[in-house]
């Protein structure tokens, strides 16, 4: 959610903030039709006779092409319909509409067969039998195919507000802006009217082995439109944008694209899921070429839809492909979506991929309506596969950013990048440059930022986060809360946050306050981190709850189910330090000093039946974390994860200390936690969490492993959702939880239902534990007991032999962003006050 409000603040933000067409090029735009109908066709194939250039129509029928060369004659077809050939004249922007009739061999066919259309098969089908033979040449032709490999790579990105009307242009809140709009042809993808919010740009070297398999890519220069840190992480829309946009390998059999996976069209399994036919011969290359035209069989499945070029010379490798999704894909936002990848030949006569063109319009209304258009294009050059590197040289880190790299003149661009910048793209950095010096730009950004990220700045102080401002609960009744923290513009090593609360139940203030200094002079919320902090804290808290991403006090947190008195006052104070590195490795060490008081109905009673005040312990604790390659989006309260398929390892030890600072007792308690997603190509994927904890020594309940229970309506992913807060404590256990996607693989084959868009989801969540008898106040008459409620009914458990188990299924995608699951308890279904069942939300932006 986090993610989703920030991109949502950029977006509403960067609103109150003329390509042309080479004159030696061929540029060519129409509409295409059906003759029965006069309707468009979508999706139908424009190519160029004699050459590999071409595109394809939108859905709108509509296309643009741009060419070079002395070529005449251009073909348009699309499945279903007879071939149309028209001349043009080279070198000169001319319109050429096309109406398509259908062929007459689909009409015979009707005849014959009494209505019924030729059923298509991968049996005798030539196109099939192609497409088996690229697949067989796949690991001759693979990138991966060379033992060693280099080449320099140019990446240009660039995103817009699109399909922008001339009235929402020429409003009156825009009269300061008109210098930030673009204007293109209108047939292109994201219409005519733009305005550029984002650019970036990276010339890096890179270097590959097989043996060993190592890479290592050397950055030599980066560019990038940076925003005012205190409305935009710049370093965390870089890594979203990054992973939105990955590089697209043809030869693996998914690709990546929007966080999820389509399956390849030359993938092992590409004959089962596409419906292949071959379009068009090109005779006048070496070697001549086929065109291959593809479209999914289940339009709405995780798959592309285009056209790929095989070499005739006994390889079947791909020279040319065009990869567009189809309008009834089961992705979120998407209007429209084409990749061009390019391929060259090189000295030893194999193929590699020398452009790759990605362009997306999103959109609210897939229809109609504002929208962002993004475009990745990458330029490959000097593509070398000898002499190799010596292995030593791939020692160190696999990204390397060489020094002022960010600091590269205008002049070294224009000298090294490997595209041609138009003017248009070249004035986006200036023009948002000047966008930020605007006061009335200003004004809106501090708007966006109080509505959307909760925070209001007032100079070097920012007051929020404004969701915690009201609440309420059993304990404190109605709660009021008012804090804030400081920013960079006080101090770039100084940070300071303090909140206050009330309630108005329990009739007592409660309050933090806490101070971090920042070791590498870089903002604490930056990466790589490394800060002390000291903080304290004087607060209400549910035991064991513990959330991921929302502040405990957060107003929609406070309607739970069933009862929930059990409550503690907590005096915390602590002290941290915390360091990263660069390979995304960190360790935490730390130290706790926590007094713990019973509140609400919650009471402290020894084996003898006496009430105890509180518990006080003194901790030492270190953490080790290791998660590779991650990349997050910063926020103004936390640091999202971008989920990505590598694991994150984190390894915690706790040390309980007798005796120091008024600790009273001791104890040890280790815990593992591993966390991995796994891609599995067209069946969705899944999240897999394992953890597992041991304490040793002995300890009262409150200091047992309490574990994580939710009685809110919203679907937690690291909590119980059926479990009732305190209900079970553990001194070992061993937990897993699943979470598979589907991606509509089921709904996407229900007729009508599949016209919601809406996708399936499980989840299982599995704790196996229990309390040595030390640890269990029914052998030890010197711990508490566990909490019972005022009737004397048992409120808390141990495990025994039979684990913690519940299960939802679920429906996801719901209006394009909530999901619903309906959860059921499996085990423990004697125990008083619990959920057998229930129906839980979770709100998630995802394409």
């Amino acid at each position: 959610m986090q993610k989703l409000i920030s991109s949502f603040l950029f977006m509403i933000a960067l609103i109150f903030a003329n390509a042309r067409a080479d004159a030696q090029n061929t540029v060519i735009t129409g509409v295409i039709t059906d003759a029965a109908d006069k309707q468009p066709i979508p999706n139908a194939s424009i190519a160029v006779v004699g050459s590999s250039q071409g595109t394809s129509s939108s859905v709108d029928g509509r296309f643009r092409l741009v060419l070079s060369g002395s070529y005449t004659q251009v073909r348009v077809s699309s499945v279903g319909y007879g071939e149309q050939l028209k001349n043009f004249l080279p070198g000169r922007e001319q319109a050429l509409n096309f109406v398509l009739r259908a062929s007459s061999q689909q009409l015979q066919v009707v005849t014959v067969h009494s209505g019924k259309k030729k059923k298509y098969t991968n049996k005798n089908n030539p196109a099939v039998e192609l497409i088996r033979k690229v697949i067989a040449h796949k690991p001759e032709n693979r990138p991966e195919s060379y033992p060693y490999q280099q080449y320099t790579s140019y990446e240009k990105m660039i995103f817009s507000l699109s399909n922008l009307s001339e009235k929402f242009m020429h409003k009156k809140i825009f009269k300061n802006y008109q210098f930030l709009f673009r204007e293109q042809d209108s047939t292109a993808i994201g219409g005519k009217n733009l305005l550029p919010l984002y650019m970036e740009e990276k010339l890096s070297d890179n270097f590959i082995s097989k043996q060993p398999e190592r890479k290592k890519q050397v950055v030599r220069a980066t560019k990038q439109v940076k925003y005012d840190e205190n409305f935009v992480d710049n370093q965390g829309l870089q890594s979203y944008f990054n992973r939105m946009y990955q590089d697209i390998d043809i030869y693996d059999n998914n690709i990546s694209l929007l966080s999820n996976q389509l399956l390849s069209p030359i993938s092992d399994n590409a004959p089962g899921a596409y419906k292949f036919f071959i379009t068009d011969t090109i005779r006048n290359q070496t070697p001549q070429l086929i065109e291959l035209s593809f479209t999914p069989r289940n339009t709405t499945d995780m798959l592309f839809e285009g056209r790929i070029y095989i070499t005739l010379d006994g390889h079947y490798a791909v020279e040319h492909a065009v990869l567009s999704a189809n309008k009834n894909i089961n992705l979120n936002f998407i209007r429209r979506m084409e990749t061009i990848l390019k391929f060259d030949r090189s000295a030893d006569g194999k193929y590699y991929l020398s452009n790759s063109d990605l362009k997306i319009d999103f959109g609210i209304n897939k229809q109609k309506g504002g929208g962002i258009f993004g475009e990745r294009n990458v330029v490959i050059n000097d593509f070398r596969i000898a002499p190799p590197k010596p292995i030593s040289f791939f020692d160190g880190k696999d990204v390397v950013v060489e020094q002022g790299a960010d600091e590269k003149s205008d002049d070294f661009w224009v000298k090294n990048r490997l595209d041609t910048l138009k003017q248009a793209e070249a004035d986006i950095y200036k023009n948002i440059d000047s966008l930020q010096t605007i006061p009335s730009f200003k004004r809106t950004m501090d708007i966006a930022t109080l509505l959307l990220a909760g925070y209001k700045k007032f100079n070097w102080f920012e007051v929020g986060p404004v969701n915690t401002f009201y609440s309420f609960n059993p304990v404190e009744g109605f709660r009021l809360r008012l804090g804030g923290r400081t920013t960079t513009d006080l101090s770039k090593r100084y940070y300071f946050e303090t909140y206050a609360a009330y309630g108005f139940k329990d009739e007592r203030m409660k309050y933090f306050l806490s101070a971090t200094y920042s070791i590498n002079d870089k903002s604490i919320y930056k990466f790589p981190q490394h800060y002390v902090r000291a903080s304290f804290q004087h607060d209400t808290k549910i035991p064991g709850q513990e959330l991921q991403f929302v502040q405990e006090d957060n107003f929609l947190l406070s309607f739970k189910r069933g009862e929930n008195n059990l409550w503690l006052y907590n005096d915390i104070f602590r002290l941290d330090y915390v360091q990263e590195y660069e390979n995304h490795l960190s360790f935490r060490l730390g130290f706790k000093k926590w007094d713990q008081n019973p509140a609400g109905e919650l009471r402290f009673i020894d084996g003898a039946n006496n009430p105890v005040n509180d518990v006080r312990t003194s901790e030492v604790s270190a953490e080790l974390r290791y998660a590779p390659n991650e990349k997050f989006y910063q926020g103004k309260l936390y640091r999202t994860p971008i989920i990505d398929k590598y694991p994150i390892i984190t390894l915690r030890y706790n040390q309980g200390i007798k005796d120091l600072f008024g600790g009273d007792h001791n104890y040890q308690n280790i815990t593992l936690n591993l966390n991995k997603r796994f891609y599995l190509g067209r069946l969705g994927y899944t999240d897999v969490v394992t953890e597992g904890s041991q304490l040793f020594g002995t300890a009262p309940f409150p200091l047992l492993d309490i574990h994580r229970a939710n009685q809110s309506y919203a679907f937690q992913f690291q909590s119980y959702n059926l479990m009732n807060f305190l209900e079970f404590v553990s001194d070992h256990y061993a937990a897993i939880s699943v979470d598979h996607h589907f991606n509509g693989l089921i709904f996407n084959r229900v007729p009508l239902l599949k016209e919601l868009k809406w996708r399936e989801v499980i989840n299982v969540k599995g704790l196996w534990g229990g309390v040595r008898a030390e640890n269990d106040p029914s052998n030890n008459i010197g711990l508490l007991q566990f909490p019972r409620t005022s009737t004397g009914a048992p409120v808390t458990y141990a495990l025994d032999r039979d684990p913690y188990v519940e299960g939802s299924v679920g429906v996801a995608n719901i209006f394009k962003l909530l999901r619903v699951d309906y959860v059921r308890r499996f085990t423990y279904l004697d125990h008083p006050g619990i959920a057998k069942s229930g129906i839980r939300f979770y709100v998630k932006f995802d394409f």
